[in-house]
């Protein structure tokens, strides 16, 4: 284990117990998004020079998770994505 009291060490592993393929996917999906939305662009550049090891894939994997919860928003919220509205939930 890399913890110890209060300190969380870099090389904290994902956990693997969801759906491999849906995980996958959801990946694939937020690094598409991240080439066409300014929004998550920046956000994955920021997340990107947060980290000095596996930065390209720890930063995809907060972008993804990012747009997990903008997918979520919409669906509990019954509403369609519109560009104009990035990262905005009403």
């Amino acid at each position: 284990m890399n913890q110890s009291g209060n300190y969380s060490s870099d090389d904290t592993r994902m956990t693997k117990t969801d759906n491999k393929y849906l995980r996958y996917y959801l990946i694939e999906a937020a690094n598409s998004v991240k080439n066409h939305v300014p929004e998550y662009k920046e956000y994955y550049y920021k997340k990107y020079g947060e980290v000095t090891t596996h930065q390209h894939k720890r930063a995809l994997a907060l972008t993804s998770r990012k747009f997990v919860r903008l997918i979520f928003g919409l669906l509990t919220k019954n509403q369609i994505y519109s560009n104009d509205k990035v990262g905005e939930i009403n």
